[in-house]
C-alpha cells in the first residue's frame, strides 16, 4: 500500500494529506466543546475544503487522463 501511495505524483499526494488533515479537523470540530452556531459553522467549512479538494482532485484526475490517456499512479503498465 505505502509503495502504491509512493508513486503518486506529488500533486495528487498533496491533495489527499489536504484532504486528511481537513477531514480531521471536521470530526474534531464536531466533537469540540464550542458554542452550537459557531460548532455548526466550523465543521460546515472544514467539510466545504475537503469536499472542494475532493472534487478538484477528479477533475484533475479525469482531465489529466483524458489529455494522455495514462493512469494516475505512474510506472503502471496499459
Amino acid at each position: 500500500m505505502f509503495d502504491e501511495i509512493r508513486r503518486v505524483n506529488r500533486a495528487t499526494r498533496a491533495q489527499y494529506g489536504l484532504m486528511l488533515i481537513f477531514g480531521a479537523l471536521c470530526i474534531a470540530a464536531a466533537f469540540a466543546p464550542l458554542e452550537e452556531a459557531v460548532r455548526i459553522t466550523t465543521v460546515g467549512t472544514l467539510f466545504g475544503f475537503t469536499a472542494g479538494l475532493w472534487v478538484a482532485h477528479l477533475v484533475q484526475v479525469l482531465q489529466r487522463v483524458a489529455d494522455t490517456k495514462q493512469p494516475d499512479v505512474t510506472g503502471m503498465a496499459d
